[in-house]
């Protein structure tokens, strides 16, 4: 019976530290650099692209999904990022949807 309960209890501490190493980070993508983006300073640049691309739809009320478009704005905006480090990479974003 000992060793039931120091199994359930060395279990329970061992998910627990599972459960802690896989936190979720929060990011405030309006605070994101055109720097950080290129620069993989945050996450993978398309992650972002994605992320911006679905905000952007979203708040057009545009459901449809034009892959063709997504690649090339993502390459668009990486482009627009890499000669505009300082900007924030939203109104990057905003500044090609202009265009």
């Amino acid at each position: 019976m000992m060793k039931r309960t120091l199994f359930a209890l060395a279990f329970s501490f061992g998910v627990g530290l599972i459960s802690a190493s896989q936190a979720q980070v929060m990011l405030d993508v309006s605070k994101i650099s055109c720097d950080q983006f290129t620069g993989y300073k945050i996450t993978n640049p398309r992650n972002i692209a994605l992320w911006l691309s679905g905000y952007y739809n979203g708040k057009r009320g545009n459901t449809v999904l034009d892959t063709q478009a997504l690649t090339t704005n993502a390459k668009k905006l990486q482009d627009h990022c890499l000669r505009n480090p300082q900007m924030p990479v939203m109104q990057a974003a905003e500044t090609l949807l202009q265009d």
